[in-house]
């Protein structure tokens, strides 16, 4: 749709360049409160793609509604071609009970396509692809680890899929890892209608991260400009090129009992290095965990207590570049940039 034509959406009608938010009723909750998935539309005076991004369709992945907080405060977004459609909560239901899931204990993640009569999560999901995924170009899907883990910045492509392989160096993570597709994602049934997806993962379930949440505004904006949607002016290109990774692995506790972490996400690792040891709470005996491979260190464990399996450290093998590099030059640059002024960080 070209830019200077009103975009219309759920019966609103937003004229170019000016911006309007809307919430399409999802549900009413049984004390009767109702609902909604909103939307704050963005639409450019002058033509280009429309795009979308989205936080929290795990409820307790707040750090994605920050990063879309900040993005809404962009002055970038002035210039603007194109359409924008930001929905900082999808999982409504989830983000209020601080839960990862829908009340019936379903992975919206896991329900679309979606039916319009289906389950709870099957309704939310196919109103959100129906009105907002399959009515764009391409799209942002924002993510953290569960509860009690945390993730290095990296962005997930998919298999053979060159429009988020050039999103995703557009963005500038420190790791891009190929990702396979799982039945039921957003990114598996948005892939077969056209719509490609770039997901971006990074810091913990239920906290913030700041140089996670720096990394991630930085990020679309930048693959923004890459779509021509922003001028270039005042958004600055990645200085440091990612990891290309084509595979990772959790490595498991090997035994139940207290743990304690050597090694940290972002660090690399050779073979046979000493990751963390599990203790039992008499210190009797003590168990090491060995990297079984060289790597990066993509996400890990924070809670001390584990049981024997647990996955401990999220392992991706890597091209041979020295890791600590990588991070400690984006929070560098994360810090000297322009365009995150302290005194704009509430």
């Amino acid at each position: 749709m070209p830019s200077r034509a009103p975009f219309e959406i759920a019966g609103h009608s937003v004229t170019p360049g000016t911006s309007l938010g809307v919430d399409l009723p999802v549900s009413i909750l049984p004390d009767h409160t109702p609902v909604h998935l909103s939307i704050e539309v963005h639409h450019g005076k002058r033509p280009g793609p429309t795009m979308f991004v989205s936080a929290a369709v795990h409820g307790d992945e707040v750090i994605g509604v920050e990063i879309l907080r900040r993005l809404l405060r962009a002055p970038q977004l002035k210039s603007l071609r194109g359409t924008l459609l930001v929905i900082p909560v999808v999982n409504s239901f989830g983000f209020l009970s601080r839960s990862r899931y829908l009340p019936d204990r379903r992975d919206l993640n896991r329900c679309f396509p979606g039916h319009p009569s289906g389950s709870l999560g099957a309704r939310l999901a196919h109103i959100f692809l129906q009105e907002v995924v399959l009515r764009c170009d391409f799209g942002i899907d924002l993510h953290s680890a569960a509860i009690h883990r945390t993730n290095l910045p990296q962005v997930r492509v998919s298999p053979s899929d060159k429009v988020t392989q050039k999103m995703a160096l557009d963005f500038g993570a420190p790791v891009v890892l190929t990702s396979g597709l799982r039945e039921g994602s957003l990114r598996a049934v948005a892939g077969k209608h056209g719509v490609p997806i770039l997901l971006y993962e990074a810091g913990e379930g239920l906290r913030f991260d700041e140089m996670a949440v720096r990394a991630g505004v930085a990020g679309i904006l930048r693959v923004m400009r890459g779509h021509d949607m922003l001028p270039a002016k005042g958004i600055a290109r990645a200085r440091v090129a990612p990891y290309l990774c084509t595979s990772s692995h959790w490595l498991r506790a090997p035994a139940g009992g207290l743990l304690r972490t050597f090694r940290g996400e972002g660090e690399t690792v050779e073979k046979g290095d000493v990751l963390a040891t599990v203790s039992d709470p008499f210190g009797a005996v003590e168990t090491d965990l060995i990297a079984p491979e060289p790597g990066i260190l993509i996400g890990r464990a924070i809670l001390p207590v584990v049981n024997e399996g647990d996955a401990v450290f999220h392992l991706a093998k890597l091209s041979p570049r020295a890791a600590e590099a990588t991070v400690d030059d984006l929070a560098t640059q994360l810090e000297s940039d322009p365009l995150f002024d302290e005194d704009e960080i509430i």
